[in-house]
């Protein structure tokens, strides 16, 4: 399953970014997978709750966002989606099978949500009251 091995990279960058940003808590991260990837989204849950317990990610969520292949006709300019095999052109009147991919081969984190510790400088003070 090579989902793990995609989720673990995903938990070392997250991490990253947390160590580096001061982060107390991981608590969500939001991550898009296009179809056309065959990357599988339940494997990725999977593979988080697995992979997660007794790291600094332990307790926080994986949110996906799944996006369907989208790609355009090159012989009549029409935009559609498609699943990963039919990606001929779906206007009736054309019908090309010249398209180009333009969406669905995703694979990012799009985000994380975490818990910082609050600072003591007297700035913080003043945003707190505003």
């Amino acid at each position: 399953m090579h989902e793990m091995g995609i989720t673990a990279e995903i938990i070392k960058s997250v991490l990253e970014a947390c160590e580096k940003g001061g982060a107390t808590k991981l608590n969500t991260v939001h991550a898009t997978v296009g179809e056309l990837t065959e990357v599988v989204a339940d494997s990725l849950q999977f593979a988080w709750e697995t992979l997660t317990p007794g790291t600094f990610a332990e307790g926080s969520v994986l949110e996906i966002t799944e996006t369907p292949g989208r790609s355009v006709c090159l012989e009549c300019g029409t935009e559609f989606t498609h699943d990963r095999f039919d990606r001929i052109c779906s206007n009736p009147d054309c019908r090309s099978f010249a398209t180009q991919v333009i969406g669905g081969n995703e694979l990012r984190v799009d985000g994380i949500d975490v818990d910082v510790p609050e600072s003591d400088s007297p700035d913080a003070d003043v945003a707190k009251e505003e």
